[in-house]
């Protein structure tokens, strides 16, 4: 897809990684052993204090980070038994303690089954609460015990709209299927368009621009200030190239516009938006009709304009040799001549 930057387009592509055709042994077992990541404490001795922070960070929010798989049933042309394959992996990450994951919708499209596996390789089934789409967002839901639900530790939010270029930044997410892989940089630029992969082609609005490497299944990551809080969601790369590699431009959806959304998926299980729900007349009419303002062609009955009173242009005959364009009633009940651009 395409990301507006500075005025330019730039080819980006989205960040799940597809996975091979095979069944992959990792999804043969839903509760593997459990393995507990266990790292030691930071040396003040060996590491800078910068080494420190960077190290606390990390070992601080990889329990929250889960690696994602798409997976597609597929059916065997010669015997017909239809199978469960992975097409794709990425990233998500718990937003809350009651085991909701928030990922990129990218990641979980055209899914016929979730996988989730946690820092501790246990591995679960996740169902779709809803998804945006056009903001490419989507929120699942881990199932699996309550006792496990408690264990889980959300992200921390922060704060998008106070974003300064050069301030640090660290990307935590699943690239290439290498679980839990922390890189960082800086915030290279604020306030980029990327358009999305939804049907209408909505773009997604002051997305923040990284050298952080970011690759292929960091799709639905985080991307985390100095200070371990969340600030955007890592969505594509601009990849001029068409190798689907870093290239030291990633896009991370601003945290900012993200809690709207997910708040409105769980309450909902969808996004709603306000629509004034009219179809208006191209500006190039209302000019040639010599009038000022918006021109509502429709206003369908049960439409909130409708409902507000507003009505729709029609078209009358005062006259019976009267052309059936002739005349146009705007919807404040003014009329229109359209050979002579004179109102009545």
């Amino acid at each position: 897809m395409n990301a507006a930057v500075g005025g330019a387009a730039v080819l980006s592509v989205l960040l799940s990684v597809a996975s091979p055709a095979q069944a992959d042994p990792f999804f043969q077992s839903n509760k593997p052993p459990l393995q507990e990541m266990k790292a030691p404490e930071p040396d003040s001795n060996d590491l800078s204090q910068e080494e420190i922070a960077s190290v606390k960070l990390f070992q601080q929010n990889t329990p929250s980070v889960v690696n994602i798989s798409n997976i597609a049933v597929r059916q065997d042309r010669w015997s017909m038994d239809s199978q469960k394959v992975p097409q794709g992996m990425g990233s998500g990450f718990f937003w809350d303690d009651k085991g909701h994951i928030v990922t990129n919708f990218h990641v979980i499209k055209g899914a016929a089954d979730i996988k989730v596996a946690l820092i501790d390789q246990s591995v679960w089934s996740a169902k779709l609460i809803g998804g945006d789409p056009d903001k490419d967002i989507a929120v699942l839901q881990l199932e699996c015990e309550t006792s496990k639900i408690e264990e889980l530790k959300p992200i921390s939010l922060g704060q998008s709209s106070n974003l300064l270029v050069g301030q640090k930044v660290y990307a935590i997410g699943n690239p290439f299927g290498l679980d839990h892989t922390l890189t960082q940089g800086i915030v290279s630029g604020v306030g980029r368009e990327l358009n999305t992969p939804g049907a209408r082609g909505v773009p997604i609005r002051n997305v923040i621009q990284t050298d952080a490497a970011i690759n292929p299944g960091n799709s639905g990551g985080v991307l985390l200030d100095s200070k371990g809080r969340l600030i955007g969601i890592n969505t594509a790369i601009a990849d001029p190239t068409g190798r689907g590699a870093s290239s030291g431009v990633g896009f991370a959806i601003p945290v900012d516009s993200v809690k709207g959304l997910v708040d409105q998926i769980l309450k909902f299980g969808r996004v709603i938006r306000p629509v004034l729900g009219i179809t208006i007349a191209p500006p190039q009419t209302v000019r040639q009709l010599g009038l000022d303002g918006v021109l509502v062609l429709e206003a369908p009955s049960g439409s909130p304009a409708n409902q507000a009173g507003i009505k729709g242009t029609f078209r009358q005959v005062p006259l019976p040799l009267t052309p059936l364009s002739a005349f146009v009633c705007v919807c404040d009940g003014c009329w229109v001549q359209c050979d002579s651009i004179s109102v009545h």
